[in-house]
């Protein structure tokens, strides 16, 4: 992982996501913004909003998701999300919208390193795009989570692991690890 040259990429972290199956990831996601922003690196924040006529009605007559507040960012990230480099709508499961194609290429970011919800869907949809644009794709698998519950998170992380490739499923750990390694202090064992 070049810190240097990457980006944490928060996913969908929206009221409308969290549940009791998704909600541990809340803390995780807040710890790893903190962490990522005292070493001074950027941040983006994903929104997904489920437009009236989507696919998502029209194929899974899924209706949520289209208004606050369950399309506000959850309270615990709002201020960070305030303060991030960008906050990015997207009306589909990819972080990659011609705008965050742009952003990426002229910001020089090589690696992109995603958390938050749902591991089986945005994040990882998101990674493997990255991963096919030519980017080095990390998935904190900590600090992630699908509000469809564990099984279908690990069921996430077990395709991740086939489209992206077993090493860039890290834990928070081992991003604070490089994060702290970037920063020139001393890592702790």
């Amino acid at each position: 992982m070049d810190i240097g040259s990457a980006a944490l990429v928060v996913v969908d972290m929206q009221n409308g996501f969290v549940n009791h199956h998704s909600r541990h990831a809340v803390p995780a996601v807040s710890d790893m913004v903190a962490q990522w922003s005292a070493a001074g690196r950027p941040v983006i924040f994903t929104r997904y909003f489920n437009y009236p006529g989507s696919f998502y009605e029209r194929f899974f007559q899924w209706y949520r998701l289209q208004e606050p507040p369950e399309t506000d960012i959850v309270s615990e990230l709002t201020e960070a999300a305030v303060h991030a480099h960008a906050v990015i709508d997207k009306p589909g499961y990819t972080l990659f919208t011609s705008e965050v194609a742009e952003l990426i290429r002229q910001a020089d970011w090589t690696d992109l390193v995603f958390c938050g919800i749902a591991t089986e869907s945005c994040v990882l949809k998101s990674a493997a795009d990255a991963f096919e644009h030519g980017y080095a794709p990390w998935i904190v698998t900590d600090a992630s989570a699908s509000d469809a519950g564990p099984d279908v998170h690990e069921a996430g992380l077990v395709v991740a692991r086939r489209l992206i490739g077993t090493g860039q499923l890290v834990t928070a750990e081992h991003v604070v690890g490089q994060l702290t390694a970037y920063a020139g202090a001393p890592v702790l064992e």
